[in-house]
Protein backbone atom coordinates (compact mmCIF):
# COMPACT_ATOMS: atom_id res chain seq x y z
CA UNK A 1 0.00 0.00 0.00
CA UNK A 2 1.46 3.36 -1.02
CA UNK A 3 1.61 6.34 1.31
CA UNK A 4 -1.12 8.14 -0.65
CA UNK A 5 -3.32 5.05 -0.69
CA UNK A 6 -3.08 4.83 3.08
CA UNK A 7 -3.85 8.54 3.34
CA UNK A 8 -6.89 8.16 1.09
CA UNK A 9 -8.36 5.35 3.20
CA UNK A 10 -7.79 7.33 6.39
CA UNK A 11 -9.15 10.59 4.97
CA UNK A 12 -12.32 8.90 3.68
CA UNK A 13 -13.11 7.68 7.21
CA UNK A 14 -12.62 11.24 8.51
CA UNK A 15 -14.88 13.03 6.01
CA UNK A 16 -18.05 14.95 6.68
CA UNK A 17 -19.43 14.40 3.18
CA UNK A 18 -21.10 17.74 2.58
CA UNK A 19 -23.88 19.28 0.51
CA UNK A 20 -24.89 22.82 1.42
CA UNK A 21 -26.22 24.12 -1.88
CA UNK A 22 -29.04 26.61 -2.42
CA UNK A 23 -30.67 24.16 -4.84
CA UNK A 24 -30.44 21.03 -2.65
CA UNK A 25 -33.57 18.90 -2.62
CA UNK A 26 -34.58 15.47 -1.31
CA UNK A 27 -33.32 13.67 -4.40
CA UNK A 28 -29.93 15.38 -4.12
CA UNK A 29 -29.59 14.37 -0.47
CA UNK A 30 -30.60 10.78 -1.23
CA UNK A 31 -27.85 10.70 -3.85
CA UNK A 32 -25.40 12.11 -1.31
CA UNK A 33 -26.27 9.25 1.06
CA UNK A 34 -25.68 6.71 -1.68
CA UNK A 35 -22.28 8.27 -2.39
CA UNK A 36 -21.38 7.58 1.24
CA UNK A 37 -21.77 3.84 0.65
CA UNK A 38 -18.46 3.26 -1.15
CA UNK A 39 -16.76 -0.09 -1.79
CA UNK A 40 -13.82 1.00 0.37
CA UNK A 41 -15.58 2.37 3.44
CA UNK A 42 -17.78 5.27 4.44
CA UNK A 43 -17.33 8.81 5.73
CA UNK A 44 -17.76 9.73 9.38
CA UNK A 45 -20.82 11.89 8.71
CA UNK A 46 -23.00 13.64 6.18
CA UNK A 47 -23.34 17.41 6.56
CA UNK A 48 -26.49 19.00 5.15
CA UNK A 49 -29.11 21.63 5.83
CA UNK A 50 -31.58 20.98 8.68
CA UNK A 51 -34.50 20.65 6.25
CA UNK A 52 -32.99 17.42 4.89
CA UNK A 53 -32.21 15.58 8.13
CA UNK A 54 -35.21 13.27 7.82
CA UNK A 55 -34.44 12.52 4.16
CA UNK A 56 -30.92 11.53 5.13
CA UNK A 57 -32.13 9.39 8.01
CA UNK A 58 -34.46 7.43 5.74
CA UNK A 59 -31.89 6.86 3.03
CA UNK A 60 -29.13 5.87 5.46
CA UNK A 61 -31.52 3.40 7.04
CA UNK A 62 -32.28 1.91 3.62
CA UNK A 63 -28.54 1.55 2.98
CA UNK A 64 -27.87 0.01 6.39
CA UNK A 65 -25.64 2.93 7.39
CA UNK A 66 -27.79 4.45 10.13
CA UNK A 67 -25.44 3.82 13.04
CA UNK A 68 -22.26 3.97 10.97
CA UNK A 69 -22.62 7.41 9.33
CA UNK A 70 -23.63 10.31 11.55
CA UNK A 71 -25.83 13.21 10.44
CA UNK A 72 -24.40 16.70 10.83
CA UNK A 73 -26.14 19.97 10.09
CA UNK A 74 -25.45 23.70 10.27
CA UNK A 75 -26.92 26.54 12.31
CA UNK A 76 -26.36 30.30 12.36
CA UNK A 77 -25.14 29.56 8.85
CA UNK A 78 -23.42 30.99 6.92
CA UNK A 79 -23.41 34.54 8.26
CA UNK A 80 -22.49 34.01 11.91
CA UNK A 81 -25.07 36.42 13.31
CA UNK A 82 -24.57 37.57 16.93
CA UNK A 83 -28.04 36.50 18.15
CA UNK A 84 -27.35 33.74 20.68
CA UNK A 85 -31.01 33.03 21.32
CA UNK A 86 -31.73 32.44 17.65
CA UNK A 87 -28.65 30.28 17.16
CA UNK A 88 -29.58 28.19 20.19
CA UNK A 89 -33.14 27.79 18.94
CA UNK A 90 -31.93 26.62 15.52
CA UNK A 91 -29.56 24.22 17.23
CA UNK A 92 -32.24 22.83 19.53
CA UNK A 93 -34.58 22.24 16.58
CA UNK A 94 -31.84 20.54 14.57
CA UNK A 95 -31.07 18.12 17.40
CA UNK A 96 -34.78 17.43 17.89
CA UNK A 97 -35.02 16.62 14.17
CA UNK A 98 -32.31 13.99 14.55
CA UNK A 99 -28.95 15.69 14.00
CA UNK A 100 -26.06 13.90 15.71
CA UNK A 101 -23.75 16.86 15.18
CA UNK A 102 -24.28 20.60 14.77
CA UNK A 103 -21.82 22.96 13.07
CA UNK A 104 -22.63 26.46 14.32
CA UNK A 105 -21.03 29.61 12.91
CA UNK A 106 -19.20 31.71 15.48
CA UNK A 107 -20.16 35.42 15.42
CA UNK A 108 -16.79 36.36 14.01
CA UNK A 109 -17.76 39.89 13.02
CA UNK A 110 -18.50 40.69 16.66
CA UNK A 111 -14.99 39.53 17.53
CA UNK A 112 -13.58 41.71 14.75
CA UNK A 113 -15.51 44.60 16.32
CA UNK A 114 -13.90 43.94 19.71
CA UNK A 115 -16.80 42.13 21.41
CA UNK A 116 -15.51 38.66 22.40
CA UNK A 117 -18.32 38.03 24.91
CA UNK A 118 -20.82 37.77 22.06
CA UNK A 119 -19.08 34.62 20.84
CA UNK A 120 -18.78 33.16 24.31
CA UNK A 121 -22.47 33.61 25.04
CA UNK A 122 -23.53 32.18 21.69
CA UNK A 123 -21.36 29.07 21.97
CA UNK A 124 -22.48 28.49 25.58
CA UNK A 125 -26.12 28.74 24.51
CA UNK A 126 -25.61 26.32 21.64
CA UNK A 127 -23.67 23.94 23.87
CA UNK A 128 -26.69 23.76 26.17
CA UNK A 129 -29.07 23.42 23.22
CA UNK A 130 -27.05 20.51 21.81
CA UNK A 131 -27.55 18.28 24.82
CA UNK A 132 -25.62 15.13 23.97
CA UNK A 133 -25.07 16.01 20.31
CA UNK A 134 -21.61 17.01 19.09
CA UNK A 135 -21.06 20.77 18.77
CA UNK A 136 -18.63 22.01 16.12
CA UNK A 137 -17.93 25.75 16.09
CA UNK A 138 -17.05 27.31 12.73
CA UNK A 139 -14.60 30.16 13.33
CA UNK A 140 -14.49 31.46 9.72
CA UNK A 141 -10.72 31.78 10.01
CA UNK A 142 -10.34 33.24 6.52
CA UNK A 143 -12.41 36.25 7.55
CA UNK A 144 -10.66 36.69 10.91
CA UNK A 145 -7.30 36.64 9.05
CA UNK A 146 -5.15 37.81 11.98
CA UNK A 147 -3.48 34.81 13.70
CA UNK A 148 -4.11 36.40 17.10
CA UNK A 149 -7.84 36.68 16.35
CA UNK A 150 -8.02 33.11 15.07
CA UNK A 151 -6.41 31.90 18.27
CA UNK A 152 -8.70 34.09 20.39
CA UNK A 153 -11.80 32.74 18.64
CA UNK A 154 -10.56 29.19 19.13
CA UNK A 155 -9.89 29.81 22.82
CA UNK A 156 -13.36 31.31 23.32
CA UNK A 157 -15.08 28.42 21.54
CA UNK A 158 -13.14 25.78 23.47
CA UNK A 159 -13.75 27.44 26.83
CA UNK A 160 -17.47 27.78 26.03
CA UNK A 161 -17.89 24.07 25.35
CA UNK A 162 -17.10 23.29 21.70
CA UNK A 163 -16.45 19.63 20.93
CA UNK A 164 -14.71 20.63 17.67
CA UNK A 165 -13.43 23.86 16.23
CA UNK A 166 -13.81 24.16 12.44
CA UNK A 167 -12.03 26.48 10.03
CA UNK A 168 -14.71 27.66 7.66
CA UNK A 169 -18.18 27.62 6.17
CA UNK A 170 -16.85 27.07 2.67
CA UNK A 171 -18.89 30.12 1.64
CA UNK A 172 -16.23 32.86 1.78
CA UNK A 173 -13.21 33.78 -0.32
CA UNK A 174 -10.61 32.17 1.97
CA UNK A 175 -11.51 28.93 3.71
CA UNK A 176 -9.24 26.30 5.25
CA UNK A 177 -5.51 26.99 5.11
CA UNK A 178 -2.63 25.11 6.68
CA UNK A 179 -1.66 28.30 8.50
CA UNK A 180 -5.03 28.66 10.23
CA UNK A 181 -5.16 24.92 10.89
CA UNK A 182 -1.80 25.11 12.66
CA UNK A 183 -3.02 27.91 14.93
CA UNK A 184 -6.22 26.04 15.78
CA UNK A 185 -4.48 22.73 16.44
CA UNK A 186 -1.91 24.42 18.66
CA UNK A 187 -4.74 26.11 20.57
CA UNK A 188 -6.42 22.74 21.12
CA UNK A 189 -3.13 21.26 22.31
CA UNK A 190 -2.44 24.17 24.64
CA UNK A 191 -5.97 24.06 26.11
CA UNK A 192 -5.47 20.55 27.47
CA UNK A 193 -9.09 19.79 26.58
CA UNK A 194 -10.52 16.92 24.57
CA UNK A 195 -11.50 18.98 21.52
CA UNK A 196 -11.43 18.03 17.84
CA UNK A 197 -10.54 19.93 14.66
CA UNK A 198 -12.35 20.15 11.32
CA UNK A 199 -10.84 21.58 8.14
CA UNK A 200 -13.45 22.72 5.61
CA UNK A 201 -13.30 24.49 2.27
CA UNK A 202 -10.84 24.03 -0.55
CA UNK A 203 -9.52 20.56 0.35
CA UNK A 204 -9.94 18.71 -2.93
CA UNK A 205 -7.06 16.27 -3.45
CA UNK A 206 -5.49 13.37 -1.59
CA UNK A 207 -2.32 15.44 -1.39
CA UNK A 208 -4.26 18.28 0.25
CA UNK A 209 -5.67 15.85 2.81
CA UNK A 210 -2.22 14.43 3.52
CA UNK A 211 -0.84 17.88 4.29
CA UNK A 212 -3.51 18.44 6.96
CA UNK A 213 -3.09 14.96 8.41
CA UNK A 214 0.68 15.39 8.60
CA UNK A 215 0.19 18.73 10.38
CA UNK A 216 -2.22 17.21 12.90
CA UNK A 217 0.13 14.31 13.54
CA UNK A 218 3.02 16.68 14.19
CA UNK A 219 1.09 18.83 16.66
CA UNK A 220 -1.28 16.34 18.31
CA UNK A 221 0.30 12.95 17.57
CA UNK A 222 -0.78 10.26 15.13
CA UNK A 223 -2.87 8.40 17.72
CA UNK A 224 -5.04 11.50 18.21
CA UNK A 225 -6.30 11.40 14.63
CA UNK A 226 -9.66 9.62 14.47
CA UNK A 227 -13.25 10.58 13.60
CA UNK A 228 -13.68 11.60 17.25
CA UNK A 229 -11.01 14.29 16.84
CA UNK A 230 -10.44 15.10 13.18
CA UNK A 231 -12.74 15.76 10.24
CA UNK A 232 -12.60 17.06 6.70
CA UNK A 233 -15.63 19.04 5.52
CA UNK A 234 -15.80 18.34 1.79
CA UNK A 235 -17.66 16.79 -1.11
CA UNK A 236 -15.37 16.91 -4.13
CA UNK A 237 -12.58 15.36 -2.03
CA UNK A 238 -14.38 12.02 -2.06
CA UNK A 239 -13.85 11.57 -5.80
CA UNK A 240 -10.14 12.30 -5.42
CA UNK A 241 -9.80 9.77 -2.62
CA UNK A 242 -11.68 7.11 -4.58
CA UNK A 243 -9.47 7.77 -7.62
CA UNK A 244 -6.38 7.28 -5.46
CA UNK A 245 -7.91 4.03 -4.25
CA UNK A 246 -8.70 3.11 -7.87
CA UNK A 247 -12.46 3.09 -7.37
CA UNK A 248 -14.70 4.40 -10.17
CA UNK A 249 -15.98 7.97 -10.54
CA UNK A 250 -18.95 8.75 -8.29
CA UNK A 251 -20.00 11.80 -10.32
CA UNK A 252 -20.11 14.18 -7.36
CA UNK A 253 -22.01 17.46 -7.65
CA UNK A 254 -19.82 20.46 -6.83
CA UNK A 255 -20.93 22.21 -3.65
CA UNK A 256 -18.33 24.90 -3.13
CA UNK A 257 -16.42 22.97 -0.49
Amino acid sequence: MTDLTSTARQALSLMDLTSLNDDDDSAHIQALCRRADTPVGHPAALCLYPAFIEDAQRELDTLGLTRRVRIATVTNFPGGAPNAERAARETRLAVAAGADEVDVVFPYRALLDGAPDVGRLLVEACREACGGATLKVILESGELKDPALIRQAAEIAIAAGADFIKTSTGKVAVNATLESAEIMLETIRDSGRDVGFKAAGGIRTTEDAKAYLDLAARIMGEDWISPAHFRFGASGLLDALLATLEVGDTKAPHDGY
